[in-house]
């Protein structure tokens, strides 16, 4: 029997054991109806505990509509697959919510209901392909008071965090609160007047982008007490605190409160004072909340400012000739940590004399670096950074240390108050009017959420983006992606609990890494073959030139003997290297087909076999057993 035969006869069995299979699951709805087994390698189809709590908490119904064009995404084979993994997932959700969440998939048609439904929604088709279809891939959700949400484009990009956006989204209708996030301040962040220009200054861009999606308060930098109502506590260069504020902070945090805390051992924003200004020297006071971190393990240097030079910026210098500063980093996706939201879709984050975070060996806390230096990093005194900031004298000073440094981290466990001993005394004038007892924590409620960051200037407009007037409208135009990495912080920190939990999954693609491993050990063979080919192409070659010159009737244009035998030998030779790269290829075939063929027998004869299995011997347990 030849092997083609042979391959029938297989296909022919494995697809009676199919009909099998299928016919007794049919058969046996009543016992299998509504079971799932995920047998994937990384649970693909599996929800995580944080998502199937965060349904299970659903009190009214929820309705979300997946909006996907089905006919003209035809021909772009990488969508289909995504929206097929997008709706599998949604029914595993809407499984896992006890009814409570409900799911309808719409193809928006050209002039459909379905379309106008998807414009109503705020839905914007995407055109695609040669013909410029548009394409309708989205995600709307209504809750029982009519407040919606919505997922505008469902990128196959990101389909690491696709867990992750649809629970986020679900949340958002569970709780349509806007976060209410206090800021405490020591730069410029609001605006204000300008004693240099003397000139008044606008909000930074980030500050206008954050007040669209949360309720910003600003609070003093002296607060004796912390506001329940405030989800999330946002530090921006938190410099000299009193220790009654440090101390409300700490309890903030004890008590479940998420904060974003961006210190700065040299913070070139810093309200410098005019005159020193103008003379050439701008003190900038260094920021730190190490009175609050040391008491967990966590420490960020003050007197140390973060040099790399693989990342650092290229500006331009006093002779206007283009320079690499080391101490201004464009942080890229090398250096950003791809499996955690508030970093994985990030191009670059821009940085300006940072510090960097240190973690003991022993803190309860654990540390997950988000955004890191490459390892060709190194640190200097930051007074004299202060002193020195042109480029050249950086260089100057600089000697990579051999390994990354930490720039951002977010901070999670169970940790006790960095105030044993209970809130410090304050003086009379600090006393709070009427000042109600408030309970000491002495440890924290469960796991504290705090996101560092070792700079205060990656927030300001110069390291991220450009404003342009328009008819009196400011319109940024952003080179880098601080503004993101903030906004994703504080999106990140002000969801639920199960949320906070919740990191990116594996993707539904998986490279063929047997079949790649294959081809990479015949392309080696080949390129083994193919070097031993030229090189014995140029000992003929020096062989044929040591007759030529060695002949006595030099100069003729025939060939003597000996070369005639040089030129024939090595013509044979190239004839058997040739076969041996054809039989390189042929054996590279022939294993691909051997282990596809070994791939179609587990997955459409074994896997449904046991499968059978399982199913008539679960039938007849179940009538074996007693009523």
């Amino acid at each position: 029997m030849d092997r083609r035969a042979a391959n029938t006869l297989g296909a022919g069995m494995l697809a009676i054991l199919a009909v099998v299979f299928v016919t007794a699951v049919v058969a046996n709805q009543a016992l299998l109806g509504g079971m799932r087994l995920d047998l994937t390698e990384n649970r693909l189809y599996t929800l995580s505990p944080g998502t199937r709590t965060l349904l299970a908490r659903i009190e009214e119904p929820i309705t979300l509509y997946l909006f996907f064009s089905e006919r003209s995404a035809r021909d772009f084979p990488a969508l289909r697959t995504h929206a097929q993994r997008v709706r599998e997932l949604l029914e595993e959700m809407r499984a896992a919510s006890g009814g409570q969440l409900r799911v309808q998939m719409l193809d928006p048609l050209p002039f459909s209901e379905a379309e106008d439904r998807a414009s109503a929604f705020g839905l914007r088709g995407a055109s695609i392909g040669a013909l410029g279809e548009r394409v309708y891939f989205g995600l709307a959700g209504t809750n029982a008071v009519g407040e919606e949400a919505l997922l505008p484009f469902l990128d196959p990009a990101q389909e690491a965090f696709l867990e992750y956006e649809l629970a986020r989204l679900v949340f958002e209708l569970m709780d349509a609160r806007r976060p209410v996030v206090g800021l405490i301040s020591g730069l410029g962040i609001e605006g204000g007047f300008d004693p240099i220009t003397r000139q008044v200054t606008s909000p930074w861009v980030v500050l206008e982008q954050a007040r669209r999606l949360y309720e910003i308060r600003s609070l003093p930098r002296d607060t004796t007490a912390i506001d329940a109502e405030i989800d999330i506590l946002w530090l921006l260069h938190p410099r000299e605190l009193p220790d009654h504020t440090l101390y409300a902070i700490d309890q903030f945090m004890l008590r479940g409160g998420r904060t974003l805390a961006m210190v700065d051992p040299f913070a070139q924003l810093d309200d410098p004072d005019p005159m020193a200004a103008m003379g050439g020297v701008a003190p900038a006071p260094a920021s730190s909340l190490n009175r609050l971190l040391e008491a967990w393990g966590i420490r960020v240097p003050p007197d140390d400012v973060v040099l790399d030079d693989v990342s650092a910026l290229t500006v331009s210098s006093p002779g206007q000739r283009p320079e690499r500063h080391l101490a201004l980093l464009g942080v890229r996706r090398d250096g950003l940590n791809t499996s955690q939201v508030t970093t994985a879709g990030l191009e670059q984050v821009n940085f300006a004399f940072p510090g960097h975070i240190l973690a003991e060996a022993d803190t309860p806390l654990r540390v997950e670096p988000l955004i890191q230096t490459s390892a060709q990093a190194g640190r200097i005194p930051a007074d004299e950074a202060r002193a020195m900031p042109e480029p050249a004298a950086l260089r100057e000073r600089f000697t990579p240390e051999g390994q990354a440094l930490t720039l951002a981290a977010l901070l999670t466990g169970a940790v006790p108050s960095s105030f044993p001993d209970g809130p410090p005394a304050l003086a009379d004038e600090d006393q709070p009017p009427q000042a109600a007892a408030v309970e000491h924590l002495a440890s924290s409620r469960g796991d504290i959420h705090l996101l560092l960051v070792a700079d205060s200037d990656l927030a300001s407009d110069r390291m991220w983006v450009q404003v342009q007037s328009f008819f009196g409208q400011r319109l940024p135009n952003p080179f880098a992606s601080n503004g993101d990495f903030i906004i994703n912080a504080l999106d990140y920190l002000g969801g639920s609990e199960e949320l906070l939990g919740l990191r990116g999954r594996a993707t539904f693609q998986r490279p063929f890494t047997r079949v790649e491993a294959l081809r990479r050990e015949a392309d080696a063979r080949v390129s083994e073959t193919l070097a031993r080919l030229e090189q014995e192409l140029r000992d003929t070659e020096q062989r044929l030139a040591a007759l030529e010159a060695a002949r006595e009737d030099a100069g003729t244009l025939l060939l003597s003997p000996e070369q005639e035998a040089e030129i024939d030998r090595f013509s044979q030779r190239q004839v058997a290297l040739r076969q041996e790269l054809r039989e390189v290829q042929r054996d590279r075939e022939a294993s691909i087909e051997a282990l596809g063929r070994r791939l179609k027998i587990i997955n459409i004869g074994l896997v449904p076999l046991l499968l059978t299995l399982a199913a008539i011997g679960g039938l007849v347990w179940r009538r074996r057993a007693p009523a």
